[in-house]
């Protein structure tokens, strides 16, 4: 039975993929043929039309990919519709210049902007019945949440999207679901296995298996660590081998090398933006423009991070390092602000690639003092610095505003476990996605701070 709506829940999934693929490809293939088939250097035949086309459909499916437009159960459709409309304006964009190349002239653009606008319609109306059909055809799964010591993962489920797919109907300590008695896992989907030690959750992992029910973990430091490790064979026996993160040189040639080219250009385009912003900070109270604070990177080795300066002159007056609240921050200028809201106030940390401090990619830098205070209960925070550090990283893409400081060293050791040129270039592509998106604005609750700076260290570890 499992089995079946295993398949069929697959297969359909698929299929209402492949017609938003479709259905957003369909106006683009009409103004292709109304606007500019006929107007490039050298006219398609039949052949040359369907792959400019299929080139389309395929940029949109990889953007829609990495913006997780297509995640019908998890993002309300507000969120599908601008990651489906994010996708569609890079595709349209990428065409336009493929198009700029076959006309070998600067062609309208205003036809391709007027298919962006009934994209958007057909996004909508597509995020909209899809998810009325999802949630009408397959309701809430059944789940059963096992815990230890960590149970923030109810808060989670408490959220209105997550309470459509999933339907909690009980909660056990991890020591009931090791009781004598046999766990039960009739009428139940998925399991939710919480902070729950290696040993206990493996017993557990092997029932819901055996009984064909979904688990979804939680996992600890270890667990992601693990995810570096190497199978091999010694002695006849299976063994995976982990050690400390050892990139590539030819990666490391190849990144270094797009951060030196990526960062100059960046410099350039957006020099007319720089100044802007530098006059702003200057004109508004004639203070310093830049900022310059003392940040940790790749094996604790410390540098001066750049940022255009978004606070008081003041705002640290008594030498005490406080994390910022984001909006609520009284100390943040009204340039400061603005500057926030569009990130540009870290568009001097090009200068630090420029240098080799930073990199594009990588976990974000820490301040010392800060970094002293989550280390006090996260031991293993040192780990996030086997690589340097950078202006964007998993973490800033997969984490909202209210991620803990645990689970952002989590997101960051999964980086570091997973080193890649594809994984760095899918970060800094999904890092558009978050440019625009309020909640993952960097800063923490203002009840995290207290009055001497100092950060509770209950709000660090969700062990």
């Amino acid at each position: 039975m499992k089995k079946s709506f295993s398949f069929q829940y697959d297969l359909a999934m698929r299929a209402v993929k492949a017609l938003n693929v479709l259905l957003l490809t369909l106006p683009f293939a009409v103004c292709w043929y109304a606007a500019y088939a006929d107007k490039i250097a050298s006219p398609y035949y039949a052949r040359g039309n369907y792959l400019v086309i299929a080139l389309y459909a395929a940029l949109y499916f990889t953007y829609g990919r990495i913006y997780e437009a297509f995640l019908v159960s998890m993002n309300p459709i507000p969120e599908m519709v601008y990651s489906q409309g994010l996708a569609t304006l890079i595709s349209n964009a990428i065409l336009y210049f493929v198009i700029w190349l076959l006309s070998k002239h600067l062609p309208n653009p205003l036809p391709l902007l007027g298919t962006f606008v009934l994209q958007l319609g057909l996004a909508a109306a597509w995020s909209i019945i899809v998810r009325r059909w999802y949630f009408h055809t397959w309701p809430a799964r059944r789940t059963l949440i096992i815990y230890d010591r960590r149970e923030d993962m109810e808060q989670l489920l408490e959220e209105p999207t997550m309470r459509k797919k999933f339907n909690v109907v009980g909660r056990m300590n991890v020591d009931n679901a090791l009781g004598d008695e046999p766990l039960d896992l009739d009428g139940v989907d998925t399991v939710f296995l919480c902070g729950i030690h290696s040993h206990a959750r493996n017993i557990l992992l092997k029932e819901c298996i055996a009984s064909n029910v979904a688990a979804y973990i939680t996992p600890c430091i270890g667990d992601v660590l693990m995810q570096s490790a190497r199978p091999i064979h010694m002695f006849h026996l299976p063994v995976v081998r982990a050690k400390r993160c050892q990139p590539d040189p030819i990666y490391l040639f190849i990144k270094r090398s797009m951060d030196i080219v990526v960062s100059v250009c960046a410099l350039l385009l957006l020099s007319p933006i720089l100044l802007i912003t530098a006059l702003a900070i200057k004109l508004t109270d004639g203070g310093p423009v830049f900022y310059k604070q003392c940040r940790l990177t790749k094996d604790g080795r410390e540098f001066q991070i750049y940022k255009f300066r978004s606070m008081r002159t003041d705002a640290e007056k008594d030498g005490i390092a406080r994390l910022s609240t984001g909006d609520k921050d009284d100390r943040v200028t009204p340039v400061g602000k603005i500057i926030r809201m569009v990130r540009v106030d870290e568009l001097p940390q090009l200068l630090n690639i420029l240098r080799g401090e930073m990199s594009l990619v990588g976990p974000r830098p820490e301040r010392p003092e800060i970094a002293a205070q989550y280390r006090e209960a996260l031991p293993e925070f040192d780990l996030r610095l086997q690589v340097k550090a950078g202006l964007t990283g998993y973490a800033q893409v997969h984490g909202k505003y209210n991620t803990s400081p645990y689970d952002k060293l989590q997101m960051d050791l999964i980086y570091i476990a997973n080193l890649g040129l594809a994984e760095d270039l899918r970060i800094l592509f999904a890092t558009v996605k978050i440019l625009f998106t309020p909640e993952s604005t960097e800063g923490v609750d203002e009840n995290v701070s207290t009055s001497n700076g100092e950060i509770p260290l209950q709000a660090l570890s969700r062990l």
